[in-house]
């Protein structure tokens, strides 16, 4: 065996930190597109907080649905891009965190809660602590769980079912003031929901790059036409069934466990 010479060796190791630095500097840097996206959707959150502040609510209420677009988008651009990173999952999280939990309680808080006294503030509050604690919960369930369903309300459904109703109330001109005491409970109730463990569909399981019949498009179509019509009033109607069905589906469950 032949000894290498010293001089190389250490030609070598400058060679091969080099390497790992470059490999580091790479690390570091971010995917763009999805990330942008998730950025976009923390902007409609923190802006919805803004326009309830100027008590501007449909704006508001607008800005949060705009905000679960733009949610479902980064993750599914990613994963078709393979873009996905550690740090756009958590960052994403942060974003919902504002955009699906703070700005919806404050949105509700600013058009109606804050009449209701300390049950209008503790009913902002349960809703916000729940999806805190859902986002918590999800982080750590992931590929633990079926990703046909999701354990627990989804802090965007949760969010749609508040906004919507704030959307439908000033598009009525609805007095909030005098149904500040019936507002409470459905904020409150569309916060324990998401750390409820009922299951609800993620619909993850369908394939968006895949062929379908001619009348799944159809059908779409006609779907999109339809909430045009009123779009207030049924995203919330689709959001409250949505929020309903887990429990709906828990109670079949156990009936039917329970008549064999």
């Amino acid at each position: 065996m032949t000894e290498q010479d010293p001089h190389q060796q250490s030609e070598q190791v400058p060679e091969a930190t080099a390497s790992a630095d470059k490999t580091r500097a790479r690390s570091r840097g971010i995917y763009l597109l999805p990330n942008l996206l998730t950025s976009a959707a923390l902007f409609s959150g923190f802006y919805a907080i803004i326009a309830a502040m100027n008590g501007n609510f449909e704006n508001a209420a607008i800005a949060i649905f705009v905000a679960m677009v733009l949610d479902g988008l980064d993750g599914r651009v990613a994963r078709m891009t393979n873009t996905q990173s550690e740090f756009g999952a958590q960052y994403d999280s942060l974003a919902d965190m504002v955009s699906f939990g703070a700005a919806p309680a404050l949105v509700a808080f600013s058009w109606a809660l804050h009449d209701a006294g300390k049950v209008g503030w503790f009913a902002a509050f349960v809703f916000v602590a729940g999806a805190a604690l859902r986002l918590a919960r999800f982080n750590t369930q992931i590929g633990s769980v079926d990703k046909r369903y999701f354990v627990g309300l989804a802090s965007p459904a949760a969010a749609g079912v508040v906004a919507g109703m704030v959307w439908v109330g000033t598009q009525f001109e609805i007095d909030a003031e005098h149904y500040a005491l019936a507002i409470a409970p459905i904020v409150a109730l569309s916060g324990i929901l998401m750390v409820s463990n009922f299951y609800y569909h993620s619909f993850k399981e369908i394939d968006f790059k895949g062929k379908v019949p001619f009348v799944v498009l159809l059908a779409v179509v006609m779907v999109l036409a339809v909430i045009s019509i009123d779009p207030a009033t049924l995203l919330w109607l689709i959001f409250v069934v949505y929020a309903c069905s887990g429990p709906v589906q828990a109670v079949l469950r156990y009936r039917k466990k329970h008549t064999q």
